[in-house]
């Protein structure tokens, strides 16, 4: 898992309420384990027509936000199934960092545990940020995970509040098997100790 600690970033305002997991990736192309080529997909019934071709009004289709890499977003986002694809989608399309007032919880441990952060803030700190955010090519935020603070495109400060174990593990890049292997040592030993006890 990549390490997090500062996102210098276009963000994208997407004032949508209750968007749900189906919505972040269709279950259509719930076809895959892998966690690479859902990018394409991401919002899929938002961001194309049915023939296929983009949807002008969609944010992530304006040119000022295709490499956008921070969301802002509507409160309760991703809500639904509790489907792991959708935190894997919006990684591969190469969102980082999503900014609401609440997340649905199985979706907002998912991603922490893939590597993307997401910071809950008041509503009226979401506003200002969405706001911000509607500003196309100007709206260039940095979002400092170990200073725990989003600067937006006028210089004003917000500061966040992130779980302290997973601030370590954003910072450190681990995910669950990164932190299981922190213990390899000791899991090598009792394997040791297990085969000389029990050499049958």
């Amino acid at each position: 898992m990549e390490k997090f600690d500062k996102l210098t970033s276009v963000a994208a305002p997407l004032p949508l309420i209750n968007v749900d997991t189906d919505m972040i990736i269709p279950a259509r192309f719930l076809k895959t384990i892998k966690r690479t080529g859902l990018g394409s997909d991401l919002f899929s019934t938002l961001r194309f027509n049915e023939d296929g071709s983009d949807r002008e009004d969609f944010v992530l289709n304006k040119p000022a936000y295709k490499d956008a890499e921070i969301l802002v977003a509507g409160d309760n986002f991703g809500c639904g199934s509790s489907r792991e694809h959708a935190p894997w989608a919006l990684m591969d399309y190469g969102i980082k960092c999503v900014i609401a007032p609440s997340f649905a919880d199985i979706f907002f441990n998912n991603s922490s545990k893939n590597g993307m952060l997401l910071i809950k803030l008041p509503q009226e700190q979401v506003d200002k940020l969405m706001q911000d955010a509607d500003q196309g090519a100007n709206s260039t935020f940095t979002v400092d995970l170990e200073a725990q603070e989003i600067t937006g495109p006028d210089g004003e400060v917000i500061k966040f509040e992130v779980d302290a174990f997973k601030k370590h593990c954003l910072l450190n890049g681990l995910d669950d098997i990164g932190l299981t292997m922190q213990k390899d040592q000791k899991i090598n030993d009792y394997e040791e100790r297990q085969k000389a006890a029990q050499p049958w």
